[in-house]
């Protein structure tokens, strides 16, 4: 029995290794086939464009600022993008039923937890700010973000306002 969990586990650890340099690629992916399908939500587009755009940034940026980065470190930033969008969609679905300013406290939360953990201190702010600076938009989030520490300090900000 032992051996059979010990193979198990190493076949798991194989299968996730290998495809974890495909997670960047398979975010984009379905990004774009968001975008592209004329029957997809405006919301969801809306969020699928900004996925393109910050992980069109990262790997620019990576290229740019860490070349010597591997491919796990794109994947890693590119999944906690990922579920950064997911807690944040979350986090506004469940608060539909509130009064405006608590939905406006839990965006704010997220627009800091997103601007205040730069990866590159990117001094283009024109560009790093541009979804962040638009006020129609429900993205308002840094293109230059370290979107792990985000997750992180959105789900401490998240903590704090259910108090």
């Amino acid at each position: 029995m032992k051996r059979f969990v010990l193979i198990m586990f190493a076949m798991l650890t194989i299968t996730t290794t290998s495809s974890a340099q495909e997670i960047y690629y398979e975010i984009k992916h379905k990004a774009q086939a968001n975008v592209s399908d004329p029957s997809t939500n405006p919301l969801v587009k809306q969020f699928s464009m900004f996925k393109i755009e910050a992980l069109n940034y990262l790997a620019i940026k990576m290229k740019e600022e860490m070349p010597d980065s591997s491919a796990t470190l794109l994947d890693k930033e590119a999944l906690s993008l990922n579920t950064f969008l997911t807690i944040y969609t979350n986090a506004l679905v469940e608060s539909s039923q509130m009064p405006p300013a608590h939905q406006m406290k839990i965006i704010s939360a997220f627009m800091d937890a997103s601007y205040e953990n730069p990866l590159f201190n990117d001094p283009d702010k024109e560009l790093v700010l541009a979804f962040f600076k638009n006020g129609e938009s429900l993205t308002r989030f840094s293109l230059d973000t370290d979107w792990r520490r985000a997750v992180l300090a959105a789900n401490e900000a998240m903590k704090r306002l259910k108090k």
